[in-house]
């Protein structure tokens, strides 16, 4: 069964910056795709961005400010958030895609809020 593990959430200050961690276990197939999702009260959740095979996209609105990369050694995708706004509060999730099955972590809260 492979496992997601988010970490990094947190309160933020708007401007702020958070760096989001994921870490993949349990596979022995490497996570091909790997993301970001993140779900705003009364929203639906939404893609923040997604990297395979080095190439990334970005919802429009984090472009520019959101990073994304993977360490595949570790299996590990991370989230750079810069110039954080309170439009980004959200509970954020790791995504990955394994053999056409989806896995999903159980989400870390970023607040951003002065």
């Amino acid at each position: 069964q492979v496992q997601l593990v988010e970490s990094g959430g947190g309160l933020v200050q708007p401007g702020g910056s958070l760096r989001l961690s994921c870490a993949a276990s349990g596979s022995r197939f490497n996570m091909n795709v790997m993301g970001w999702y993140r779900q705003a009260l009364g929203k639906q959740r939404e893609l923040v961005a997604i990297i395979t095979g080095d190439l990334t996209n970005y919802l429009d609105s984090v472009k520019g400010r959101f990073t994304i990369s993977r360490d595949n050694a570790k299996n590990t995708v991370y989230l750079q958030m810069n110039s954080l706004k309170p439009e980004d509060t959200a509970v954020y999730y790791c995504y990955a895609l394994v053999l056409l099955t989806p896995y999903w972590g159980q989400g870390t809260q970023v607040t951003v809020s002065s």
